[in-house]
């Protein structure tokens, strides 16, 4: 007599699985089993079609399976400000075209219509989970609820008014009654976002330090990302924005800091020390001309290093699987070793380092019974990507987004054959046209 097979909700059958955990292990033939929106089990195709039967089955036959790729960086809802200002330095960036386009242009609704185009273009090249900065964080939250993908919201603190509040106790005030309303959401959560050390002071910096402590939240910042910020920071305050944030108590797991691309030996140490993750966003970095931050110097301290695009308003795409590849490129051209970051520490990069940077490395971040059915998959069936000796080295050398073909979220299939499943091409199109005419006008 034949034993029942157990049920599932999604068997994905794939010709090669890349669970990232262990490290540089690619699976051929295997299968994932998803029920209640986590992974219950990996094993060959031929024992899970012994062991159970599922509500849907997914074939891959040209298909890697990888874990969601992770945004450790952006900033979403400047998607509506891609391409506005582009050939400019950072600070010539912000002052004279990025500041005066938001004063004059953000609002809830420019929050919440660019987070639905930066969301699905992120879907679409395999992202589950962007740890996005930015105004309106209710807004941002609506978006990626309807897109249903994972988000950890940044609550931006500045030191300025903008058209969302006063001063920094306007901006908790307003980012703390936000995470308060979302705080039971299965895909979203919040983070506290001070902006960067040269437009947040001492006493802002001590009350989020307080509030990160009191309600466990991550803190999201830019730090050591221009020469000139560094500078700033010594004729400022006598000290680097490092050395500062560390007097002020904020060195630790919580932190993580987007670019750190100016920093020394010593301050590697220190963050090694701390446990701080590094969000690295090469593509931004080298656009805005700041400069490649010592990847390999910084992951051989142990720093968890992700991934980020920074927003597309300084990088002009959303792309993770573009940032892989410059990021491997850049840390060689760098460090004049062609060894530094080979494809599967990369790919690391992409998703478990970024988890751990993230504090959600229990959940996310690779492919292992327990974690959240955060997934994509890559299909390697095309004239570019043939031959195939190097199924690791393929996805970060010659894949880009347009070879993803699948991607779910907590088991949920949100893009099916490369196309976005639950919401409307044609309206965001339509969207992004609209605003396009309001911000050149």
């Amino acid at each position: 007599m034949n034993q029942a097979l157990e049920h599932l909700d999604l068997l994905i059958e794939a010709r090669w699985v890349i669970p990232v955990e262990p490290a540089e292990l690619t699976l051929e033939n295997h299968a994932v089993a998803v029920r209640g929106g986590r992974i219950l089990d990996i094993l060959p195709i031929s024992e899970a079609r012994l062991r159970y039967s599922a509500t849907e089955t997914v074939c891959l036959e040209d298909h890697v399976l990888l874990p969601g790729l992770i945004n450790l960086h952006t900033h979403t809802p400047m998607s509506l400000l891609r391409g506005y200002a582009d050939d400019l330095p950072l600070m010539r960036w912000l002052q004279e075209a990025i500041w005066p386009a938001e004063r004059q242009h953000v609002s809830e609704e420019f929050v919440f219509h660019g987070s639905l185009l930066g969301g699905a273009e992120m879907l679409l090249g395999g992202v589950t989970c962007a740890n996005d900065m930015y105004f309106f964080p209710d807004a941002a939250a609506r978006a990626y609820e309807q897109l249903g993908m994972r988000a950890v919201i940044g609550m931006t603190v500045i030191d300025f008014p903008t058209n969302y509040a006063a001063d920094a106790a306007d901006y908790l005030h307003k980012g703390l009654q936000a995470h308060s309303a979302w705080r039971e959401h299965p895909l979203i959560d919040f983070a506290l976002a001070p902006h960067a050390p040269y437009s947040v002071s001492d006493a802002s910096f001590e009350r989020i330090g307080s509030l990160a402590e009191e309600l466990d939240l991550m803190i999201h910042i830019h730090a050591h990302e221009t020469r000139d910020e560094i500078a700033q920071s010594l004729a400022e305050h006598g000290v680097r924005p490092l050395q500062r944030l560390q007097s002020l108590g904020l060195l630790g797991p919580n932190l993580l800091i987007a670019h750190a691309v100016h920093v020394t030996p010593d301050e590697i140490a220190s963050l090694a020390l701390n446990n701080v993750g590094i969000a690295h966003n090469p593509v931004s970095n080298m656009k805005l001309a700041s400069g490649a931050a010592p990847v390999a110097a910084m992951l051989a301290a142990g720093i968890h290093v992700g991934l980020g695009t920074d927003g597309a308003a300084s990088n002009n795409r959303l792309d993770i699987l573009q940032e892989m590849r410059q990021a491997a490129l850049l840390a060689k051209l760098s460090t004049m070793d062609a060894s530094a970051l080979p494809a599967h520490k990369i790919l690391q990069m992409a998703t478990i380092h970024a988890a751990h940077a993230l504090g959600r490395s229990a959940e996310l971040g690779s492919l292992r019974p327990g974690k959240l059915a955060d997934m994509c998959a890559i299909a390697l069936n095309s004239l570019e990507t043939s031959p195939i000796f190097n199924v690791a080295s393929h996805i970060v050398y010659a894949c880009g987004r347009e070879h993803v073909q699948e991607t779910w979220v907590g088991g949920r299939h949100v893009v099916k054959g490369g196309v976005l499943l639950h919401n409307d091409n044609t309206e965001l199109l339509r969207l992004s046209r609209l605003w396009q005419n309001s911000l050149q006008n």
